[in-house]
């Protein structure tokens, strides 16, 4: 018995079992995981790159306070972002305070009264719902935007659909990249690039948007390279690395953004005002160590894929398949499983290990959710953790993981709860 595996049984009390489950799934996944690194590689060139162009000081790692005059390391950050995501101009703030939220402002920032958002990658994730047409919140249905969507077809964008629901009033087209709370598989940079394709041949002047959460360097392509107008995500899930405390990001054309721009402040003052409140340094940091940690987070989303699957579960996408995000779903069928294999990776969270998740009335959803994630920026979803709906067919959504040896024990000890909790039985396996 080596070191590891004593450690592994005396501390996290994982069976023998459960840790050749996890060398099985390791040697499988070996091939797979050469091109992840060379991607990773690729990425980080270009972000040193565009760091070494702007000419990225120490000064501009200070903080601003008030309005945010001439704040000039925030104006850097956006300089940057614009080179690495190949796009006219960035807007890049901790004002921004989630993914959701950065996809509204490009949403409320454009779309006008009587315009129509067409969704054509089906039901949008969750919290956008309210977003688009709730009921006297604020939502674009409130201000009389239109909304129509595409349901998937074979789980891929139905494009005879698509080429139907086009009309004149269709102002702008959303684009999920990542599965959301669905099994449908994520789309990859070249699948974003040949849809937008199909609809700009329809009517050209159609804006196309890419909710591009998860999915940041899983490639050595971003959405605005294959002709997306605007692109939005979350700095607490992978450009932040783990480092950024808050924020989020809206790249695209130059006259988009500045729309966006008078939407997150006001009309008038747009990208000119904005206090980066002590947070630029953690910003640029964090996406200076985004490539190598969406590396590690692309890693376990492949072993926790094998591992699972060997453990008897169905997953989506399976291990060697290729990823258009960092998401693994695995499919339990049962609520209890669900609830104690999320509670298992708490138990491996680096934070709040000792807390165990509870379904809750999360604010954005239509389900109550159990979250698992013991990571040290709340919420977080570029740490490991888990989001999972109680709604069958009872699937966890898994993503993240700052390091490789976090997301193989936290999956590990994870099903080793299953089985102290006699909900799955060992001997029935055959890895």
């Amino acid at each position: 018995m080596n070191t590891i595996e004593t450690f592994l049984k005396k501390y996290y009390g994982l069976n023998q079992n459960v840790i050749e489950l996890a060398y099985k799934a390791q040697k499988d996944i070996e091939p797979y995981l050469k091109k992840i690194n060379l991607i990773a590689e690729y990425n980080q060139l270009k972000v040193i790159k565009a760091m070494n162009d702007a000419g990225l000081s120490d000064y501009h790692l200070t903080d601003s306070t008030g309005y945010g005059y001439n704040d000039e390391g925030r104006d850097t950050i956006e300089k940057i972002y614009k080179s690495v995501f190949k796009a006219e101009d960035a807007l890049v703030r901790p004002q921004i305070i989630s993914g959701t939220h950065a996809i509204a402002l490009c949403l409320f920032g454009v779309l006008r009264p009587h315009d129509e958002l067409l969704s054509v990658t089906g039901t949008p994730y969750d919290t956008l719902k309210d977003v688009i047409f709730g009921k006297n919140c604020s939502s674009l249905a409130d201000f009389g935007i239109k909304y129509s969507e595409v349901d998937l077809k074979d789980e891929k964008p139905d494009y005879e659909q698509i080429t139907s629901k086009i009309n004149r009033n269709t102002r702008m087209v959303l684009i999920q990249r990542s599965r959301g709370y669905g099994l449908r598989p994520s789309l990859t940079p070249d699948e974003i690039g040949k849809l937008i394709n199909h609809i700009k041949a329809i009517k050209r002047d159609i804006i196309c948007m890419v909710d591009n959460c998860y999915g940041e360097f899983v490639d050595i392509k971003e959405p605005i390279e294959v002709g997306a107008d605007l692109c939005a995500g979350s700095l607490i899930k992978n450009p932040g690395g783990g480092i950024a405390p808050t924020g989020g990001y809206v790249v695209g054309k130059e006259k988009l953004i500045k729309q966006c721009s008078y939407r997150l402040s006001a009309p008038g003052i747009g990208k000119k005002c904005g206090p980066s409140l002590a947070v630029n340094r953690l910003m640029i940091q964090g996406l200076f160590f985004a490539p190598l940690v969406v590396k590690e987070a692309l890693k376990g989303a492949i072993f926790t894929s094998r591992f699972m699957e060997l453990a008897g579960f169905r997953v989506l996408p399976k291990y060697e398949e290729k990823r258009g995000d960092i998401v693994t779903a695995v499919v339990f069928g049962d609520k209890n499983l669900l609830i104690n294999f999320c509670r298992g990776i708490q138990k491996a969270g680096p934070v709040d290990s000792h807390i165990s998740p509870e379904p809750w009335d999360m604010p954005g959803y239509n389900h109550q959710v159990i979250m698992a994630g013991g990571s040290f920026i709340q919420g977080s979803s570029i740490e490991l953790s888990v989001d999972a709906p109680i709604r069958e067919p009872y699937v966890a959504y898994i993503q993240g993981g700052i390091n490789y040896t976090h997301v193989k024990l936290g999956v590990m000890k994870a099903f080793q709860e299953l089985l102290d909790r006699n909900l799955m039985n060992m001997k029935k396996l055959s890895p």
